[in-house]
């Protein structure tokens, strides 16, 4: 069995399901899902982030929407386990808080994970500067780290 560390910000869509599960085309794949929702701290460069991308809507609504709580974070999360079991996949996970890839690299190591995969939303001022998770998180686990972009659905 192919053991996966999937690292996302928000529940995943049927898309992002599809595409994480045929990965690795009949080979069956357990995942242990880590979900950190972006926060505060990450307003502005997810301001800039919808700028560059021309999701100006996005700027002006992007103080209105409050899907950092925890009552979402853990709906988001069981959400996308269940949708990844309706796929055939094993899959469990948990919410990060603090410190994500701290906690990753202990989560490789723990399940000894073949691989790392971030899906996550574009965040193009994180990754010019290397500041994103795949990334940073390539420097601290000892397995191939694949970055791939969540859908918008």
């Amino acid at each position: 069995m192919f053991k996966t560390v999937l690292m996302i910000e928000k529940a995943l869509s049927d898309a992002d399901v599809e595409l994480v599960t045929t990965l690795h085309s009949d080979e069956k794949v357990s995942f242990v899902v880590l979900m950190q929702p972006r926060g505060k701290q990450d307003e502005l460069l997810r301001a800039l982030d919808d700028v560059a991308l021309g999701h100006l809507d996005k700027v002006v609504h992007e103080h209105d929407e409050s899907e950092t709580g925890p009552t979402v974070a853990t709906e988001s999360l069981e959400h996308s386990l269940r949708h990844l079991r309706q796929a055939g996949a094993e899959a469990v996970g948990e919410l990060v808080e603090d410190k994500p890839l701290d906690r990753l690299r202990a989560v490789v190591e723990e399940h000894r994970a073949d691989e790392v995969v971030v899906l996550t939303s574009p965040h193009f001022v994180e990754e010019f500067f290397h500041r994103d998770w795949a990334s940073q998180a390539r420097h601290k686990v000892g397995v191939p780290v694949l970055r791939l972009f969540a859908s918008d659905s």
